[in-house]
């Protein structure tokens, strides 16, 4: 059975990849429409500039984020509707800044996806739950209104830094043990920016999940045999090619956004005992 690709789905594929539309729509005919599979055939094959995780589709909202305890704490939210104009009202902005509130008093500790029902959404909230709120919201705006993953990290020996872009779009945690005051925070707030901009997959090499580098050793070692490279040196550029990918994609092996000649673990290493802990990084409408 066919599959029908449509226009959208190229152009989705041509954002994430930067690779042409006729081989973006190719691609996603053998991939019979799966749009990760179709980006790895495209990277197999050469023609993935740099894959951007664009995700799913677009979706209207906000990131919101509220530190607290002096920089010891703090909680990041996404919340979504279908469209910007609900998004640029004063009341949908209210209901982010209730809704980040109620998440940073209930929350648990950690960065999770919001069920559609139960835990996080059974907190109180307004009289009676803040899923209850969340659904009057979606009544009162005539849009679905979701409030989708939450993050929320706390320090007893160190600091979390915050950053959020100026449109609402993008917002970043770090947590740092090991030292705090006011260089600590300056610092997570510092790379709390970098992680909004450089998107990190994890803390150090060793962090990266192993499925993640499988998966780059796969489309490494298709990459060399279809360039003919020798049998003898095939494993250890494909090696190269693993080691790289996860150095561009560890935080602390990154160059800081702000000072390329220099590393976010040599930044780290000008605060005395700082240590990177976890980050969180939420674009609205990405996975």
């Amino acid at each position: 059975m066919s599959v029908t690709i449509s226009a959208k789905d190229v152009a989705a594929l041509r954002a994430r990849t930067g690779a042409g539309m006729m081989d973006c729509k190719q691609a996603l005919v053998e991939a019979d429409g799966d749009m990760s599979a179709a980006s790895d055939i495209l990277r197999k094959k050469g023609m993935a500039k740099a894959e951007k995780r664009a995700g799913r589709a677009a979706t209207a909202g906000f990131v919101y984020i509220t530190p607290a305890d002096g920089g010891a704490s703090a909680t990041m939210v996404e919340v979504n509707c279908e469209t910007d104009f609900v998004a640029n009202t004063d009341e949908f902005k209210g209901l982010c800044a209730d809704i980040v509130a109620t998440a940073h008093a209930s929350a648990s500790v950690g960065i999770s996806d919001v069920a559609p029902e139960g835990g996080i959404l059974d907190a109180p909230h307004a009289g009676g739950t803040l899923g209850e709120f969340v659904k009057a919201a979606s009544a009162k705006t005539g849009e679905a209104v979701a409030f989708r993953r939450v993050a929320k990290f706390a320090s007893s020996d160190g600091v979390v830094g915050v950053y959020r872009h100026f449109n609402g779009l993008v917002g970043a945690m770090v947590e740092l043990s090991g030292a705090t005051g006011p260089d600590a925070l300056d610092l997570a707030k510092e790379l709390a920016l970098h992680v909004s901009s450089a998107d990190p997959v994890a803390v150090s090499p060793a962090d990266i999940a192993p499925e993640l580098l499988d998966r780059e050793r796969r489309i490494a070692e298709e990459q060399v045999a279809a360039e003919g490279k020798p049998e003898a040196i095939r494993a250890k550029i494909v090696e190269g090619k693993v080691k790289k990918f996860a150095a561009e994609r560890a935080l602390l092996e990154q160059p800081f956004v702000k000072q390329p000649d220099q590393t976010v673990a040599q930044l780290v290493a000008n605060v005395k005992g700082a240590k990177v802990i976890a980050f969180a990084r939420f674009r609205v409408g990405e996975e």
